[in-house]
């Protein structure tokens, strides 16, 4: 099932409501003692998890097949990780091992599909929830050390809090479920609220749309403390006309670029992996063959962008552009601007009701 984004967070009685989880949504099939992972889009992932193995073959049904999430606590229980989640996806065993004892990963269930020789898909998910409570409430909750079942309520007073209040564990917002709904895989039928602001970013660079014709991303960077300047996303979703415009508008700023550009030696790809600065590049874990590619610009141009949520020193996920800020100088664009939440604890999320 997939989701709509709203700006409110909906009422009336037929609602459920659910923390978003920031990880990578996971399709839990179990057959005795054979356990599949997969994504929405059914990419494999049972080989990047293997620690999620024992605690779902002793903590779920000997039958199921069961919607959630996949997430990474912070060592210090600061929240999520989403960049240790992000280095799992590595085509080295010895390494996903590795990382499986150093940054193991939870399951967070929040849907139950089938149940024994029961589909539940066409039930209401009123029916499916009370099912997946009872089979993750009983005594299999002994057993199982990171396998939670997602907190709930029908209360938008609660929910509203919760938007608020578990921003700092890394949580995007809140999901929105109608009761009476069946499950509808690839359709839009859930309500997601998630964090929205806005920051003035400096335009450090761009990168050319994948169809070849125009600008597909912006580069944007926030000054630290120390004057230094860090990739901290993009901003994309522009139209083709737009993208042909920015192209033409941005030009006479690629001349000498380089010349004292904060972020040269990655330019010239010569920047070493223990660089402290963060900067765009690498591959994509996702996609191999994806070029990350850039044109650098002079450090002039500064813009106001759409931001959900700063994670170690990025944007979590895509950032939009709203406007230029001619009258904004480039290095006002510091991290100091960010509203940013206090931490809280990955276990104070799951164990609340």
């Amino acid at each position: 099932m997939l989701a709509k984004l709203a700006d409110q967070i909906p009422v009336g009685d037929d609602w459920l409501y659910e923390p978003k989880w920031d990880g990578f949504r996971c399709i839990v099939f179990r057959d005795a003692d054979a356990i599949e992972l997969t994504s929405r889009n059914e990419r494999p992932l049972t080989r990047y998890f293997p620690e999620l193995l024992p605690p779902l073959l002793a903590g779920l049904p000997p039958q199921c097949v069961i919607d959630g999430e996949i997430v990474i606590p912070a060592a210090d229980d600061r929240g999520l990780d989403f960049d240790a989640l992000l280095q799992r996806i590595h085509p080295a065993e010895s390494r996903v091992r590795r990382l499986a004892a150093e940054t193991p990963a939870a399951f967070v269930a929040f849907d139950l599909l089938a149940l024994g020789d029961r589909n539940l898909l066409g039930e209401a998910l009123s029916v499916r929830h009370r099912s997946l409570v009872d089979q993750l409430a009983g005594p299999r909750s002994i057993a199982r050390s990171s396998l939670y079942l997602c907190p709930s309520t029908t209360d938008p007073a609660v929910a509203q809090r919760w938007f608020t209040e578990f921003e700092g564990a890394g949580l995007d917002g809140v999901i929105a479920k109608r009761l009476t709904d069946c499950y509808t895989p690839d359709k839009r039928t859930l309500v997601k609220v998630k964090h929205r602001r806005t920051a003035d970013c400096v335009i450090a660079g761009y990168r050319i749309h994948k169809d070849g014709n125009g600008v597909g991303s912006l580069l944007l960077g926030l000054y630290d403390s120390d004057g230094v300047l860090h990739h901290v996303g993009v901003a994309a979703s522009f139209t083709a006309k737009h993208r042909t415009a920015l192209l033409a508008e941005l030009s006479p700023l690629t001349v000498d670029a380089l010349v004292d550009h904060p972020w040269r030696e990655w330019a010239e790809a010569t920047v070493t992996s223990d660089s402290d600065q963060r900067m765009p590049g690498g591959g994509s874990r996702w996609n191999a063959g994806k070029d990350l590619g850039w044109v650098p610009l002079r450090i002039s141009l500064v813009a106001e962008v759409t931001f959900g949520q700063l994670q170690e020193g990025r944007f979590r996920h895509g950032s939009q552009f709203v406007r230029w800020r001619p009258d904004r100088k480039t290095v006002s664009c510091t991290y100091d601007q960010l509203e940013v939440a206090a931490p809280v604890p990955f276990s104070t999320v799951v164990t609340r009701r």
